[in-house]
């Protein structure tokens, strides 16, 4: 999606180049759900395109104000398709792209509960895209141990090697109890999109590496989903491009820091746009390739892109511009299609 440069957050600090927001939110003020047992986790993606209600009162963005829905029935369409999508899929874990703000997804976790009977929180700080006002947050199902955004300090910015992540969430979640307990790290990112931005894009790739290195340093359960506005995978991309600067290894000789899982999909089941191109992705820390023999983890099982649930008779052609002039019948549910994965606990 198009933008300018988001608004920058200085930080003063020049002793700690990953700084985490003061809003740090905790078991204890999210009100999260004890930990589960469940054998399957599944963890997705989507983008759902201008997910904006009617209400243009909290947008200042004229362009934020234009994409909104027109009227109320028709975010209550936009929002109960979303909800009808996601409780056939019934992810525990949903990483969400282009919200408007917390109260959209309360309302659509609200509209998930009431026809499906799936209780849904949600997890959202509001971000720095101040042109589109898009932001990204997180439904779950699961229990959170905490969320955070994080910035660049001022040094890091002058350098030029990284740029402002305006739209990210960090999560993390946990299973099990005691020496069974598994944790694992989300982070729903939300990369400058085009190929003017292509620069941009790196920069950020950096950024997000540079949060993340620490991390896979130390072998834990990673995830880096979301819509990248990548053209190609991690194979196809130089080490110092997009979405090579975080998949690419830590040390020569080393294996990927991150693994893409699209390489996993059939090539026709790969484009996750409209059209045909391969924005989105879910890229795993190696660690969740493989099962420990000696204690319970998540293990990758498979990924699916569910063209099946957004695509309503023929695939919207001119769809941004004419969206809420298509016939309801026709009308596609959003441009991205859902990204799913599905993780055992061996």
């Amino acid at each position: 999606m198009p933008g300018r440069p988001p608004f920058l957050l200085l930080l003063p600090s020049r002793s700690c180049s990953l700084v985490a927001l003061a809003v740090l939110f905790c078991l204890a003020s999210s009100g999260t759900a004890q930990p589960t047992s469940a054998d399957r986790i599944v963890i997705g993606s989507w983008n759902l395109e201008w997910f904006f209600d009617a209400d243009p009162v909290d947008n200042r963005s004229p362009l934020a104000r234009q994409q909104s829905a027109p009227s109320g029935p028709d975010w209550t369409w936009k929002r109960d398709a979303v909800a009808d999508v996601i409780g056939t899929m019934a992810p525990t874990i949903l990483a969400l792209q282009e919200v408007e703000n917390r109260q959209v997804l309360v309302e659509l976790a609200g509209q998930i509960k009431k026809k499906y009977g799936l209780s849904y929180r949600v997890a959202f700080i509001t971000g720095h895209d101040s042109y589109t006002e898009q932001d990204v947050g997180y439904i779950f199902r699961a229990d959170l141990v905490q969320y955070s955004r994080r910035e660049q300090t001022r040094e890091m910015y002058s350098s030029k090697t990284y740029y402002n992540l305006s739209k990210h969430l960090f999560a993390r979640f946990q299973w099990g109890e005691g020496k069974s307990t598994e944790t694992l790290t989300l982070v729903n990112v939300h990369l400058r999109a085009g190929e003017k931005a292509q620069s941009l894009r790196e920069r950020q790739c950096r950024l997000v590496r540079h949060w993340l290195d620490p991390l896979l340093a130390a072998g834990e359960n990673v995830v880096v989903l979301g819509d990248l506005n990548a053209s190609k995978d991690c194979e196809q991309t130089e080490p110092d491009g997009d979405i090579g600067i975080l998949c690419r290894s830590a040390r020569e000789g080393d294996g990927p820091a991150l693994l893409d899982l699209h390489r996993k999909l059939e090539p026709a089941e790969r484009a996750t746009h409209l059209i045909g191109r391969q924005f989105d992705r879910i890229l795993v820390s190696p660690a969740l390739m493989k099962n420990s023999p000696d204690r319970q983890d998540l293990v990758y099982h498979s990924i699916r892109c569910r063209h099946d649930l957004v695509v309503r008779g023929e695939r919207d052609k001119d769809h941004r511009d004419l969206f809420y002039q298509i016939p309801v019948a026709e009308r596609d549910v959003s441009d991205h299609y859902p990204l799913v994965v599905e993780f055992e606990r061996k």
